[in-house]
């Protein structure tokens, strides 16, 4: 029922996140029941059970990180928990030892924009991306884990060294802000750089590589405009945000994302992977040797 994101288990099984609040194994298959042992989910609009991923080291900890909408004071925001899988051979799948490690400072009503992509950097550190709860200033609050990407240890301390750390009024957890609505997010195993697709509004999907301590800009300025066809912050540029390394105009309203690398599609090497939720197809963006994005190819449409 609406599944929002597969992961590969070794044994080849896919763990499956369903949007309403259901976490469950494909074998063979065939579907398990639920996995036990998640937190309370709030389900709604966008929100629900979201991202999946297992931890680098999973054949030996069994540690699953998935992002879901927790509800609190004045509403739900984006949360990342962990825990460990248990009992998927025999029937009766659980997370046990499940807690909830990072959770968004401000929790709001709409039912939209929770991001929610997660993953591992190659030094063990965990992203989480975030969107702007449909509240646009939001994002640019740097007291707000809103519009951005956050960066946390695995037991969801704080890296010392991320680039809000100890500037007063600044979240320390942040890595990025001025994002959108990031639901797209992949580590380049060759580089070890973080690539994101979010969604613009009317036109202005962007593609990202988010820095540390940059600003993407997110309402300020856009290659979009508002659905009621009003211009956007100040326009496409402005000092002090960084520019997108792709947007469609009009909007694809992208998903997921992936940088391929493999052996099977030698020609696509490098090359960013987008899933559309409103063109319905798969978006593949050629990379030239420096990294560069130099062309669109539209597959399945």
């Amino acid at each position: 029922s609406s599944p929002w994101a597969v992961e590969i288990m070794p044994d080849g099984a896919l763990l499956v996140t369903e949007r309403p609040g259901t976490m469950r194994i494909v074998r063979d298959g065939t579907l398990s029941a639920p996995v036990s042992g998640l937190p309370e989910i709030a389900a709604g609009g966008q929100g629900g059970l979201l991202d999946v991923a297992l931890a680098p080291d999973f054949a030996e900890t069994r540690e699953v990180f998935f992002t879901f909408s927790e509800p609190g004071p004045g509403g739900s925001g984006t949360a990342l928990a962990r825990g460990v899988l248990t009992g998927e051979t025999t029937g009766n799948p659980a997370l046990e030892g499940t807690e909830t490690i990072f959770s968004m400072n401000v929790k709001s009503s709409g039912g939209r924009h929770f991001g929610s992509r997660t993953g591992f950097w190659p030094d063990g550190t965990v992203y989480v991306t975030t969107g702007d709860r449909g509240e646009r200033p939001r994002a640019q609050v740097m007291g707000d884990h809103a519009g951005a990407v956050i960066r946390i240890n695995r037991d969801g301390t704080i890296p010392a060294d991320n680039p809000f750390v100890g500037q007063p009024g600044a979240a320390p957890e942040l890595w990025s802000k001025g994002h959108r609505n990031i639901q797209g997010a992949d580590i380049d195993p060759e580089t070890g750089l973080l690539w994101t697709v979010e969604h613009g509004a009317r036109g202005g999907d962007e593609i990202n590589r988010p820095e540390a301590g940059l600003n993407y800009g997110w309402p300020e300025i856009s290659y979009g405009r508002h659905y009621s066809g009003m211009r956007i912050g100040q326009g496409t540029a402005a000092p002090g945000f960084e520019q997108p390394l792709h947007y469609w105009d009009p909007s694809i309203a992208p998903s997921g994302l992936a940088v391929y690398r493999g052996e099977m599609f030698p020609e696509w090497e490098g090359d960013l992977l987008v899933g559309a939720l409103r063109a319905q197809l798969l978006s593949r963006l050629d990379r030239d040797e420096s990294g560069a994005i130099i062309g669109e190819e539209q597959l399945f449409e």
